[in-house]
């Protein structure tokens, strides 16, 4: 297997692979990033994003991760948090996402990053199991939230009543 950093000419691809993780995490409603801003996201003069993929011997990608720095003021340097990882069914079972997981750690201790961290869907056990065991640790205590569409507009909106 091969791990490589995404190219301009790969956005149908990545795409694809986006699409596919949100109809497996039961939201394709919710996928709805373009190819002009997947372009301008991972492949701008400046990204701030990017994407790697994983291919098999053959070329054939098999499935990618998306990712960004974040920073940690506890620790005062950057992490990775890691938006997507997401294998072909296909190609499941075979070392890809360990690969992909280990190749960003490589990432975090090459540069000094001590973090590396992501989401998981709390139905989704097969990947809660992958991750425990590559020694992982579930952040029970924390609750992750977030602001989109209306409400997001709503507090930005609020401004004036503070």
């Amino acid at each position: 297997m091969r791990i490589r950093r995404a190219l301009s000419d790969d956005l149908p691809i990545i795409d694809q692979l986006i699409r596919d993780l949100a109809l497996y995490e039961r939201a394709v409603e919710m996928a709805r990033a373009t190819p002009e801003q997947l372009r301008e996201s991972f492949f701008s003069d400046a990204p701030n994003v990017f994407c790697d993929l994983v291919e098999t011997d053959e070329r054939e990608v098999a499935g990618f991760a998306v990712w960004f720095l974040n920073y940690s003021t506890w620790t005062g340097t950057h992490g990775i948090f890691l938006e997507d990882l997401f294998i072909k069914p296909e190609f499941r079972g075979r070392g890809y996402g360990t690969a992909l997981l280990v190749h960003l750690a490589q990432e975090c201790v090459t540069k000094g990053y001590h973090r590396l961290k992501w989401s998981v869907l709390d139905w989704n056990q097969p990947s809660i199991d992958f991750y425990r065991s590559l020694g992982a640790d579930a952040l029970d205590e924390w609750t992750e939230f977030r602001l989109t569409d209306e409400a997001l507009s709503k507090l930005a909106g609020s401004s004036k009543d503070l």
